[in-house]
């Protein structure tokens, strides 16, 4: 059975950084996605990032290129969202989400995984 579980996560004034993680578990093989997505209060759920755990290869949403950084760590299992530069509009629930699927811009678009995570609040404020 999938086990999506993400942490990390909180507040932090605008310009600041933090970190959220993710790790996936359950998958047979390493041929998967990690997936980073948002959703604003009133907002649809809006795609981050994502990366395929096999190879590293990732993907950005336009709104964070640039300040956001998707990355693996093989010591821990985990895959980490670096956010910096965080603005005002970055305030979201934050999930993560999993599948047997690659890494690309049309899943950041389509969302089409299936397994989630609970989600983490991230509040940028001053």
């Amino acid at each position: 059975q999938v086990q999506v579980v993400e942490s990390g996560g909180g507040w932090v004034q605008p310009g600041g950084s933090l970190n959220l993680s993710c790790a996936a578990s359950g998958f047979t093989s390493e041929n998967y996605a990690i997936g980073w997505f948002r959703q604003a209060p009133g907002k649809a759920r809006e795609g981050v990032s994502c990366i395929s755990y096999s190879d590293g290869s990732a993907a950005y949403g336009d709104i964070v290129k640039g300040r956001f950084t998707i990355f693996k760590d093989n010591a821990t299992n985990r895959v980490y969202l670096q956010m910096n530069s965080l603005e005002l509009e970055d305030t979201a629930v934050y999930y993560c989400a999993a599948d047997e699927v690659p890494c690309s811009s049309v899943l950041l678009r389509l969302k089409i995984l299936d397994y989630w995570g609970q989600g983490t609040q991230v509040t940028v404020a001053s």
